[in-house]
């Protein structure tokens, strides 16, 4: 509690800002692990298909420049931050709920069209944190990339296990 004191608001509200897309992965990682390890087990990948470990590498960076970018854009005085921030929170929930139709419910052609809606979801996001700050935009980049090779992942295992 006294080290909580010390620390000044803005540090506080980065903090937080880190945790809440960082939580959503862990609970959504957490809900998942069987069907993560079915789906390393059982299922036909591509070839292109990388190694399991990477994927939690790759989501912890991806989910920490999630938070960055939220929290420059929470420190905006724009009109329009509140809107941009409900796009954010839209884009944690489809992204919560997508492994859990991908690798629990197993609805991979499902998963496919939920993750399309999911990567429309972050191109709005972008262009929305653009209007407010590049940097915040910018840094959501890279999970926009990774979601499209996600959506091609998606799509080839699905085809090659129906």
């Amino acid at each position: 509690m006294i080290l909580l004191k010390k620390i000044n608001e803005n540090t506080k509200k980065l903090i937080i800002a880190l945790i809440i897309p960082l939580g959503v992965g862990f609970l959504s990682f957490l809900l998942t692990r069987q069907g993560i390890a079915n789906y390393s087990e059982n299922l036909l990948k591509p070839t292109f298909a990388p190694p399991s470990f990477l994927f939690g590498i790759v989501w912890t960076i991806l989910y920490i420049l999630m938070g960055i970018s939220s929290y420059i854009i929470s420190k905006d005085m724009s009109s329009h931050k509140d809107t941009c921030l409900l796009i954010y929170g839209l884009n944690l929930v489809l992204n919560f709920l997508w492994p859990i139709i991908f690798f629990n419910f197993e609805a991979r052609l499902f998963a496919f069209i939920f993750i399309i809606l999911l990567d429309l979801v972050v191109i709005y996001m972008i262009i929305c944190f653009h209007g407010i700050s590049k940097t915040a935009a910018y840094l959501q980049i890279p999970y926009l990339i990774w979601l499209i090779f996600a959506t091609i992942l998606n799509f080839s295992v699905y085809f090659l296990n129906r």
